[in-house]
């Protein structure tokens, strides 16, 4: 539970992590080991003692199939379990129970899919997965797992990846998955580098997936928080599935439910072994080091890794869209549309006018909020938001209604913002102004070693890298021209999908202080502070707080207001723990 929390502060970054259009140059040294690892080194000492450093996969949902959707997510879970070294009092009798859990397991699956989807099918019961539905047989099988997983709590330490790191200085331990990477980090003092590269090259030599099928349960705890709880998370789902009909992006990066059943170590395993090698990794290092110090660290720990197969390439492409589509859905929120267009991949030359767009139609001067909040008065909150992917990618412009507006009328006026855009083109000054905003943001994100370290590796995983510093020129290249013929090229009505969301009868008011929120992040604060209800451990949350509060230092100062919002929540369930709110 304690890594809802702390994704707050990444999740927030990830927002700006894509598009970078600052004038600064970053100078970065790249090197491959034998192994095919490949390494980007940042040296910076305007932080004294302090280095960011991380590891990514060049894997995400997007690399999944049907039947193992969710599988790289749930890597991230099961890669803070430890290896033979940590995480475990007897290695021996831990693989034991480990090898036993997953026979019962594979007998109790065996069941399920045969005798139960059997009983499914035929409507004697409303799901093969449901432990309510079991026979005798797999209820005896079910109590011996449950026995086997309290004898391995007596040989298991619980957290003691993050104790290590924490106890000799380390801070913010995190990784997230999305669908196109699974990023591991951490910000260690600079006497800590060789601690992180014997850690993490254990981790990633020695992982024993320890806690495979409890850790499964709490995946699928985390996506009824984040999706099935949400006044909108199961319609988004939806509506991306809808959005996506060939390519990989179809799927959630939580998984389906029924893959997360059926999954077993074996298919982990296969999957691991195919994407988890040193020649589809790549470690950043940014801070305060030498490079001629942390190489050979590097190579001695990172050199014992084994490479593996070539992964296969992601080759089912999105069809042209034919027609357009749209979804209705009554929900417990405000009045909301989103209106979502096919659009390119990252690298894409198509990427910087759309970017550019994006930010004419956003802020406080933008079109959006000039149209629909100030001149017609129907909308709280507008947004235009482009996600360039590493295979395809979108733009979307979000809109929530003003008290009780009409969805409808909120889309009829964007489309008008939309016309005109299209019919009359964009100011020269209109224009300069965002080229100059969005050099001045990017500018920003730079100075902080942790933000520049979630920059390089997404820039890195997508496509390269150097896209931090080709961009600015590319940015500044855009003509007002080019703004036109975006406008005409991916906004055509064949080319959209419209989600509609009107407010049921039954809705709660929203929060003051979460509706004033960037709305681009209003629905993953909210996300987190579902989460905080599920927390009962209060030094669990004051661990994460400080961790929040470290975080929001280094933050871009758009995004302080969404983690201060949050960190209050923070310390309110803190206190409603203390004063015995859930006794």
């Amino acid at each position: 539970m304690r890594r809802y929390i702390r994704i707050l502060g990444l999740s927030l970054a990830l927002l700006s992590a894509p598009l970078v259009a600052g004038a600064q140059q970053v100078d970065v040294e790249e090197f491959t080991l034998p192994n095919g690892m490949k390494f980007l080194l940042v040296p910076r000492h305007d932080q004294p003692n302090t280095v960011a450093c991380g590891w990514l996969a060049r894997v995400g949902s997007a690399n999944e199939r049907p039947g193992i959707t969710g599988v790289s997510h749930l890597f991230e879970h099961l890669m803070f379990k430890g290896t033979s070294t940590i995480g475990t009092r007897d290695a021996a009798a831990d693989r034991a129970i480990i090898d036993k859990l997953a026979d019962l397991r594979t007998q109790l699956l065996d069941l399920q899919t045969t005798v139960q989807f059997k009983r499914w099918k035929q409507g004697e019961i409303e799901s093969p997965w449901d432990a309510a539905n079991d026979t005798p047989e797999m209820a005896t099988i079910r109590e011996k797992m449950r026995q086997l997983q309290e004898q391995q709590h007596d040989v298991v330490v619980k957290d003691e990846f993050d104790q290590v790191y924490t106890s000799l200085g380390g801070s913010g331990m995190n990784a997230f998955t999305n669908n196109d990477v699974t990023f591991y980090f951490i910000s260690v003092p600079s006497n800590k580098v060789e601690l992180w590269a014997w850690m993490e090259s254990d981790r990633l030599g020695d992982s024993v997936f320890r806690e495979f099928y409890a850790e499964r349960d709490v995946v699928h705890e985390e996506r009824r928080l984040r999706t099935e709880s949400t006044p909108t998370g199961k319609f988004n789902e939806q509506f991306d599935s809808m959005f996506w009909m060939a390519s990989p992006y179809n799927w959630p990066v939580v998984g389906w439910p029924s893959d997360l059943n059926a999954l077993t170590r074996e298919q982990a395993e296969a999957y691991f072994n195919i994407y988890y090698r040193p020649n589809n990794l790549v470690g950043v290092l940014v801070g305060d080091f030498e490079t001629a110090d942390v190489k050979p660290m590097i190579q001695q720990y990172f050199s014992r890794l084994e490479p593996g197969p070539t992964p296969p390439p992601v080759v089912t492409q999105e069809i042209k869209q034919q027609a357009e589509m749209r979804m209705y859905a009554e929900c417990d929120c405000q009045p909301q549309v989103e209106v979502r267009y096919h659009a390119v991949p990252f690298n894409h030359h198509d990427v910087y006018p759309l970017d550019l767009l994006s930010e004419i139609l956003n802020g406080r001067t933008g079109r959006l909020r000039k149209t629909l909040i100030e001149d017609k008065g129907i909308a709280s909150s507008a947004f235009a938001r482009i996600d360039p992917r590493k295979y395809a990618g979108s733009f979307s412009v979000s809109i929530e209604a003003k008290s009780d507006a009409d969805p409808e009328q909120l889309e009829n006026a964007w489309y008008g913002i939309l016309k005109d855009i299209q019919d009359n083109g964009v100011g020269e000054h209109e224009l300069q102004k965002v080229k100059n905003q969005a050099a001045a943001d990017s500018y920003r994100r730079l100075q902080s070693n942790f933000f520049l370290l979630l920059q390089l590796g997404v820039s890195e995983a997508l496509g390269d890298w150097r896209e931090i510093n080709d961009g600015p020129r590319k940015t500044q290249e855009v003509t007002a021209a080019d703004i036109q013929r975006v406008a005409k090229q991916y906004f055509d009505k064949t080319n959209r999908a419209v989600a509609v969301f009107h407010r049921s009868a039954d809705a709660q008011p929203e929060d003051p202080e979460l509706l004033a929120l960037d709305p681009q992040i209003r629905a993953g604060v909210k996300r987190q502070v579902q989460a905080l209800a599920m927390v009962t451990d209060a030094g669990q949350l004051e661990q994460a707080l400080g961790q929040l509060e470290a975080q929001m230092a280094q933050a871009p100062p758009q995004f302080k207001s969404a983690m201060e919002y949050m960190a209050k929540k923070v310390r309110e369930r803190i206190k409603e723990l203390k004063e015995g709110g859930d006794q």
